[in-house]
């Protein structure tokens, strides 16, 4: 099989800049690149309802549409299209499971068609094992793609716990900003005991021996991946506080965030499902 990078598209603007993002990302793995696009997407503006045959040939036009920007954009980038008469989330999941990545806009069209965080985004994230990658689209004049995608890069912040396994988006992170030759950030957020939260004479002692710690331990995850990535700058941040707030506080001036996530199993997802392809 063919080691290449995925991104789910739909003619939409969050769609076409996760494309852009994805085509990037491809030239830098020296990869190449597949679109895909899943019929049975919930409709939304950008897409006709007629018919059937109207839809599939909008689909293919935009298919063709945008691989031709990006090849545009990145002459030295291998590019296919794939639409797929199937679920969305099934479709993209299948996909993920061939690719490297699977790369998605991070908002849709509206609270309904958005793929991301409407439920088609949540269960394709849930479905899948391979890394999936969220890209906001900033807002520009035109509709035009993003500027092509080089060095120098910014950090890249990974999220960990050092009380649950983190091998995976560790892994996922340290690879990653070796390719970039970029800064890694590791951000651990913990709480302090509620009794300390609640005392109002707080003994700052206590305080700083759980501070040192939660230094020492997140020191501990990271020894084996600094050994494995030499090349790799990086900053230990055991951050007191909520995880997800600290990891969007740090996000602020990042290029790249990478957290882990549960995978789930539903009936119709351990189904097996014939997709028809373009």
């Amino acid at each position: 099989m063919i080691r290449h990078v995925t991104a789910g598209v739909d003619g939409s603007p969050e769609s076409r800049w996760a494309a852009a993002w994805a085509a990037d990302e491809a030239v830098l793995r020296s990869l190449p690149l597949r679109l895909v696009y899943a019929e049975d997407w919930p409709v939304s503006v950008t897409m006709p309802v007629s018919g059937p045959e109207s839809q599939q040939r909008w689909s293919d036009q935009m298919l063709t549409e945008t691989a031709d920007d990006l090849r545009e954009r990145r002459p030295e980038l291998e590019i296919t299209t794939r639409r797929i008469s199937a679920r969305p989330a099934a479709a993209l999941s299948a996909e993920a499971g061939e690719a490297d990545m699977l790369v998605l806009g991070s908002r849709g069209l509206s609270r309904i068609a958005g793929f991301l965080i409407g439920s088609v985004g949540m269960a394709t994230i849930s479905a899948t094992e391979q890394p999936v990658v969220l890209v906001r689209a900033a807002e520009h004049p035109n509709n035009e793609l993003p500027p092509v995608r080089t060095g120098p890069y910014r950090d890249l912040v990974v999220g960990v716990d050092v009380h649950q396994p983190c091998d995976a988006p560790l892994a996922f992170a340290f690879d990653e900003a070796a390719r970039r030759e970029c800064a890694l950030r590791a951000v651990y957020g913990w709480s302090l005991p509620l009794v300390l939260n609640q005392d109002p004479l707080p003994d700052h002692g206590v305080r700083r021996e759980l501070a040192a710690e939660a230094d020492r331990a997140l020191a501990d995850l990271l020894m084996l991946w600094r050994q494995k990535f030499p090349s790799v700058d990086v900053v230990e941040q055991a951050l007191v506080g909520s995880r997800g707030v600290q990891l969007i506080h740090c996000a602020a001036d990042a290029d790249l965030v990478v957290v882990g996530r549960r995978i789930h199993r539903s009936p119709w997802e351990r189904t097996s499902a014939l997709l028809r392809t373009r």
